[in-house]
């Protein structure tokens, strides 16, 4: 089969003089196809658990409430407790040398997704989400997205670049299955995931979400989770208030995941077994579900009902408290999935609420609270995921309306700027990895050699002798001593090899001084250097250490520079990746 593959892959470059660009694009048609593919086997296996636990498929929320209260506390708990079983047995397979998450496959790994790990994880996630839990089924389906592309390019033998490349198609092929939103789910890779929207790697991603899209719409019934209504126009000073919603989402998104950081630290503490901590989650979502059984699931049909049916603020109070603590509850066990779709639904809500308040202050000049509702998922979106281009372009998608542009875009854009700055928090952690990395650059642009210096500890006086200077050399595997003055003034040097030279020439040294062997024309570093500046010096010296005078003016040794050091915050202020 892979002789096949290969034979297959030379062929076609050969017979169509395919170059790499060209043989990226073929491919990530193929990885789109079964990036779908996995999506759909995905969702048909909840349906079946479904059919399996309780004689009916579709709605969660549906399901729960055809269940007696005493079944809605159970199921859940039981469910979580056959998945931590599960996740115990994807323990097993897991590699300290690989990547878990495709994530950090694409974007610091070499595009290895590990399959039996990612195989037990999803179902595990299964589970969770087919019997009531309240988490995302978005994660799991990506997963097994990328994890097909993977196998695919590793089939054929791509090397690290493209493989990572073809991961990333995988992934714009699952988000674009999940949302039925092609051009959000290639900004959600190229924003969140490679962190660049250069065309090489954009134009396969493209590709890629277009065609999982299509897959999705000739070989399902599949139609979009959320069901938009018509965006009001808006005008005048209302533009302003969906402004204020930015404001709020911006902060509130920040506390949401700072709340399921607190959750997943609680649970670890907790002295109980994988199992039973998951069992434990589910057990809270399925006491909370006879209150509300609108806690199960993701949120899809909650979401529904409010942009298209009125709710009271009492009502929306109610479902947001309720949701938010079992959605803590099942993510904080250790349940695998994702909380995207719970971030928007929690968008939703704190939108329709803000409507809703507005709407009471001023009455003849707002619209319904649905528009705000559904501004609210991008804002909310954006600050949680610190992308906003993709959360404007996923609400833009799902609405197909111009007339939300104008406020979604100031909303999400606000949003993600107040989150930045009330603290450096994000839904994924390569997301908070990527920013940590240029703000080290940053920092390391305004570095000078001043913060490199280290002391020079092989300085001799111009009075030094022979004996005295090889004690030195001896102790230290340096090429070079450096000479200064009483006042500390740098002299120059003494080079290694003149001194051998003597020696071993048998010349009488016992006169000698290290001014007899003073090199003082020798290359220097200054504190206000810049990196870039001092890398020309060690290029031009080849060697491992330079000395660092205060000034040319005033040549007091203020110490040395190592290049390992200097190379290191180069590289890292420069990435070649």
């Amino acid at each position: 089969m892979l002789s096949f593959l290969l034979k297959l892959r030379t062929r076609a470059q050969e017979m169509f003089r395919l170059s790499d660009a060209h043989t990226m694009l073929v491919w990530s048609v193929v990885v789109g196809v079964a990036g779908a593919f996995a999506t759909i086997a995905f969702r048909e296996a909840i349906s079946l658990l479904q059919l399996a636990f309780v004689g009916r498929s579709g709605s969660l929320v549906g399901m729960a409430l055809s269940l007696p209260w005493t079944e809605r506390i159970w199921l859940p708990a039981a469910g979580g407790l056959i998945a931590g079983f599960l996740l115990l047995v994807a323990q097993r397979h897991v590699d300290k040398n690989s990547h878990i998450d495709y994530m950090e496959a694409v974007a610091i790994g070499d595009g290895v997704v590990p399959v039996r790990l990612s195989f037990w994880r999803s179902v595990s996630s299964l589970f969770t989400i087919s019997s009531g839990g309240s988490i995302g089924r978005e994660g799991p389906m990506v997963q097994l997205a990328a994890l097909a592309a993977s196998l695919i390019g590793r089939w054929v033998h791509f090397d690290p670049p493209r493989l990572r490349l073809l991961v990333a198609c995988g992934a714009a092929a699952g988000i674009t299955a999940a949302y039925s939103a092609p051009i959000a789910g290639a900004f959600f890779v190229t924003e969140i995931v490679l962190g660049s929207m250069a065309m090489e790697s954009f134009g396969p991603v493209v590709v890629a979400a277009v065609v999982a899209n299509i897959t999705m719409r000739e070989f399902t019934s599949y139609s979009p989770p959320y069901e938009m209504p018509a965006f009001p126009p808006i005008a005048g000073l209302e533009v302003l208030l969906f402004v204020a919603l930015g404001v709020l989402c911006g902060a509130a998104a920040p506390q949401f995941l700072r709340m399921l950081d607190i959750s997943k630290a609680g649970f670890r503490k907790l002295p109980l077994p994988l199992p039973v901590r998951l069992a434990l989650g589910g057990l809270v979502v399925g006491i909370l579900s006879v209150w509300s059984p609108d806690v199960w699931g993701n949120g899809y049909s909650v979401v529904n009902s409010i942009l298209h049916s009125p709710w009271t603020w009492t009502a929306l109070v109610f479902v947001l408290v309720f949701k938010l603590v079992a959605t803590a509850a099942t993510a904080g066990s250790g349940a695998v999935g994702g909380v995207f779709t719970p971030t928007l639904f929690v968008g939703a809500v704190v939108g329709s609420l803000f409507g809703l308040g507005m709407h009471a202050l001023w009455p003849n000049a707002t619209s319904a609270p649905y528009a705000y509702a559904m501004v609210g998922m991008g804002a909310f979106l954006a600050g949680a995921t610190q992308a906003p281009l993709m959360a404007i372009l996923m609400i833009f998608e799902m609405t197909l309306s111009y007339q939300v542009v104008l406020p979604l875009m100031l909303s999400c854009v606000v949003a993600y700027f107040v989150a930045r700055a009330i603290g450096k928090t994000s839904m994924y952690e390569i997301t908070l990895h990527r920013n940590r990395e240029e703000q080290e650059r940053v920092r390391l642009r305004a570095t000078q050699m001043r913060e490199l210096i280290r002391p020079a500890e092989t300085v001799v006086a111009p009075a030094a002798t022979v004996q005295e200077m090889t004690r030195v050399f001896l102790e230290y595997p340096v090429k070079y001593l450096y000479v200064a003055d009483e006042h500390g003034s740098f002299l120059g040097v003494v080079a290694l090899k003149d001194i051998t030279s003597d020696l071993l020439e048998k010349r009488d040294t016992a006169t000698k001084t290290a001014a007899d062997y003073l090199q003082p024309h020798f290359d220097v570093l200054t504190p206000d250097m810049p990196l870039g500046v001092a890398l020309q010096h060690f290029m031009a010296f080849q060697g491992e250490r330079l000395p660092v005078i205060e000034s040319l003016a005033h040549p007091k040794l203020a110490g040395v520079v190592y290049k390992t050091s200097l190379l290191d915050a180069y590289f890292r202020m420069n990435p070649t990746r």
